[in-house]
């Protein structure tokens, strides 16, 4: 028989599930994500909805919306603000993941098409710097699944993965081209 030392040797896998902890440090960071993420882009969607937090509310936004040629503006107020509070809280929960950060996605890829990216990149310049890394951080949610510690936990697509991105980049897409050729 073969000497194999000590550190070369397969550790055993833990008697039972339980051995292992429930929640990890990458689980808690995923819900520090998703909350700070979720809970503020839901708090920008009820500024343009409700006026709540300093926003303008709803009439205000549509016609903001009717004047870069959103018609009827107060129709596209809804829809963006509530895509923001509704994919927010969605993220914030961990709650229908996917479709989340597509509501995200979609609100963020025509604030780019109508009018950060033709201020370039950088949003001191009024670019699309913000609005791209909002998609980006609700795309990567998707892709890594919301974790543990939520409500989508149950569900197969809580686990995320390539289809769940996807998924999201997809129906976000389709949405934001829907939207922007009406």
């Amino acid at each position: 028989m073969k000497y194999i030392p000590q550190q070369l040797r397969a550790s055993p896998e833990p008697a039972s599930a339980s051995a292992r902890p429930a929640v990890s440090a990458a689980d808690c960071g995923l819900l520090l994500i998703r909350m700070t993420f979720g809970l503020l882009l839901a708090g920008h969607g009820a500024q343009k909805l409700f006026g709540l937090f300093g926003g303008d509310g709803l009439t205000a936004t549509g016609a903001w919306l009717a004047a870069m040629g959103y018609r009827p503006g107060k129709v596209y107020a809804v829809i963006g603000g509530g895509s923001e509070l509704l994919g927010g809280l969605g993220l914030a929960l961990g709650l229908f993941t996917p479709l989340a950060a597509a509501a995200v996605i979609g609100v963020m890829i025509n604030a780019v098409a109508t009018v950060t990216a033709a201020h370039g990149l950088w949003d001191q310049d009024g670019g699309m710097e913000y609005n791209l890394c909002i998609a980006v951080v609700a795309l990567g949610i998707a892709a890594i699944g919301p974790g543990q510690l939520a409500l989508d936990r149950p569900f197969r697509w809580g686990k995320g993965g390539w289809r769940e991105a996807a998924v999201a980049l997809c129906l976000g897409g389709i949405a934001s081209a829907i939207v922007l050729s009406l």
